[in-house]
């Protein structure tokens, strides 16, 4: 049975159509859900999407049709037990195997393969053993995106049949632009969750913000004496401090590639989220990055707009 939203994509015939591709970025991978909401708002009809990391995420429930269901469930974690959902791995590849995360998702998403769904749908990984990039275009969504968010040091990677190991896609192509769908008449819209620019923060009550982040404060102190218990106690300090080089790494490389696909790629619309809006791991901000997606995707599109009326009356 077609869910509501997959029901109301179908129906927009007369929309211009967009190619969308979604960034990795963590935490900050939420904006894409507000900035989807508001090009489909301001007339925009989306008809295929790609992803990598939390970009991937959000596209692969997009497509499902699930994304209003995985927003409400994001906005709530606050009020869960968040760091119940974290599963330790002793394994020297990761942190954190993912499966509790994952199964507690698939209560409420329900799983399809690519093929199946109503639009096209990939989703990108690397391969640190065969050295490749690796693309979903059929499958399990949830096994697509599980690859594609594989953190190195913090998710443990996913084995291939061909004795390949798979990680965030985001190490080699974090905006996978060669990798969406085009469609006839369809213009490519990127979503950058890494962007240079300004924090444009939205308003947000701020005793709501305040009480959210005393919850999330206590559970990181809990989470830090959950990890400090897994790593030997004289290593602790040294340990955590090399684990923060590595996603510093990580993210320097990811934001060069970004700007070289960029580049090369031109899209014929860029929405930016600053890189500074908020860590990687900020998940109790949920609602705020929504709400700095729609804002965010309303200044591009209103200035895309002005673009075209502009060029459609000197010519």
């Amino acid at each position: 049975m077609k869910s509501d939203e997959s029901l109301k994509r179908k129906n927009n015939k007369t929309k211009q159509k967009v190619s969308l591709v979604l960034s990795g970025g963590g935490a900050r991978g939420i904006a894409h859900i507000g900035a989807i909401e508001v090009i489909e708002e301001m007339g925009f009809e989306i008809a295929s999407i790609a992803g990598t990391s939390m970009g991937a995420v959000v596209a692969g429930v997009y497509a499902l049709g699930q994304m209003e269901e995985y927003k409400q469930w994001l906005c709530s974690l606050d009020k869960l037990k968040v760091f119940s959902l974290v599963d330790f791995s002793f394994s020297s590849h990761g942190l954190v195997r993912g499966d509790k995360l994952f199964n507690i998702t698939k209560q409420f998403i329900l799983d399809a393969n690519i093929e199946d769904l109503d639009i096209p749908f990939a989703a990108v990984a690397a391969d640190i053993i065969n050295r490749k990039e690796v693309v979903f275009t059929s499958g399990s969504v949830f096994d697509a995106v599980r690859a594609s968010i594989a953190i190195p040091t913090i998710f443990t990677p996913v084995k291939t049949a061909d004795g390949g190991l798979l990680v965030d896609g985001g190490i080699i192509n974090n905006i996978p632009i060669n990798h969406v769908t085009r469609v006839p008449g369809d213009i490519l819209i990127v979503i950058d969750v890494n962007a240079d620019v300004p924090v444009d923060k939205p308003v947000i009550a701020e005793n709501e913000t305040v009480a959210k982040q005393s919850v999330y404060q206590k559970k990181i102190k809990s989470f830090f004496g959950q990890l400090q218990g897994i790593l030997p106690s004289n290593h602790a300090e040294s340990r955590l401090g090399y684990f923060d080089v590595i996603n510093k790494t990580l993210s320097l490389m990811t934001y060069h590639n970004t700007q070289l696909a960029l580049e090369k790629h031109s899209p014929d619309m860029i929405i930016n989220i600053s890189r500074l809006s908020c860590s990687g791991y900020d998940f109790f901000k949920a609602e705020q990055m929504v709400e700095l997606g729609r804002s965010a995707a309303i200044k591009s599109i209103e200035a895309y707009k002005k673009r075209g009326a502009l060029i459609a009356k000197l010519t």
